[in-house]
């Protein structure tokens, strides 16, 4: 059968274009082996980390995607079984099993679609980051991105804790969003708001908690000038340097950090992978009592995995980005 993928055309140097992939058309065994079974993408995830992640040229662009099994000669996998599967930017595939992970949850009423983001990678890592910083009521995080998969996660969060939440986001209508539905205390667009004044305005004594999401001038700069005796940050992007050509030099933070006392963690979601069950169970509870408010950024067929991807470093995205697969038997919402 006919399948196709999203090929890493040229290795990335600098800002990612057109140029880094290509869309090719390959063919499938038409029979499978013994334990194998065929799936086909219902949704593709993209994500900010696929652009840092070294891989080769000719390789497909990694990546995770909810699939369906189409065909199966393995008891595990029935047909129709949806699976989680970290396989890149691929229509179909075969697989023996070993690399594919049933839904680990009660997902309910709930949108498929959301096991890609708010219950999957992206919400597990908001979760656990922001519990890794021990938050306490009344104290201030500080978010950036605070519109995407992640900050709005955490912002949401921090508030049901009862923490106070300063984002910043890129335009208008993500402040807004961020402020009128979602409840952040306060909200910047840093494309016109000078964000060290900001916080020294909404936070003269300064943060505890600052969810690093970007990296860059931010984190040096909070780091450096605005964070609480004992507070703590958490490195979870940097997607303000993803497309350096060349590491920058920034003013060192090691004095701030030392007389300060602050904590820097660094932080992989994968480290608490065996807790993103019990994670995703209370979040989804939180969900459908509309504790927990979504937005997703859909864009559909396979061949916009690219500009989907693109999107994301030109901040077109609010919230999750995610990819819906056209094809014969995906019929899901």
């Amino acid at each position: 059968m006919k399948a196709q993928k999203w090929i890493l055309a040229k290795k990335f140097s600098g800002q990612a274009n057109d140029e880094n992939f290509k869309l090719v058309e390959y063919d499938l065994p038409e029979e499978l082996q013994p334990n194998e079974v065929l799936c086909q993408a219902v949704y593709l995830s993209v994500d900010p980390y696929m652009r840092l992640f070294p891989n080769a040229e000719g390789n497909p662009m990694i990546g995770e995607q909810l699939a369906e099994v189409i065909k199966t000669k393995n008891g595990e996998f029935p047909i129709g079984s949806l699976v989680l599967a970290n396989v890149g930017w691929q229509s179909h595939f075969i697989s023996k099993g070993d690399n594919l992970t049933p839904i680990r949850f009660d997902i309910g009423s709930t949108p498929l679609s959301y096991t890609l983001g708010i219950l999957g990678m992206p919400g597990a890592t908001a979760y656990f980051g922001l519990k890794r910083c021990d938050p306490k009521p009344n104290e201030i995080v500080c978010v950036t991105a605070a519109a995407g998969a992640v900050g709005s996660v955490v912002g949401q969060l921090a508030k049901a804790q009862g923490l106070k939440v300063v984002g910043f986001v890129g335009s208008e209508d993500k402040l807004k969003w961020c402020r009128d539905e979602l409840g952040f205390d306060h909200v910047f667009n840093y494309k016109n708001t000078n964000f060290s004044e900001a916080l020294s305005k909404v936070a003269p004594e300064g943060i505890d908690i600052y969810f690093d999401n970007t990296g860059g001038d931010y984190y040096h700069t909070i780091i450096n000038k605005h964070m609480k005796k004992h507070g703590r940050i958490l490195v979870c992007g940097s997607i303000q340097n993803y497309n350096d050509k060349e590491p920058k030099k920034f003013d060192a933070t090691n004095i701030s950090i030392l007389m300060n006392e602050l904590t820097v963690y660094g932080f992989m979601v994968y480290s608490s992978y065996e807790k993103w069950p019990q994670a995703f169970t209370e979040m989804n509870k939180m969900i459908q009592e509309n504790k927990l408010k979504v937005k997703e950024q859909v864009y559909t067929g396979f061949e916009n995995m690219k500009e989907a991807f693109l999107g994301l470093f030109k901040g077109d995205n609010t919230g999750k980005a995610v990819v819906k697969a056209v094809n014969a038997s995906t019929n899901y919402p």
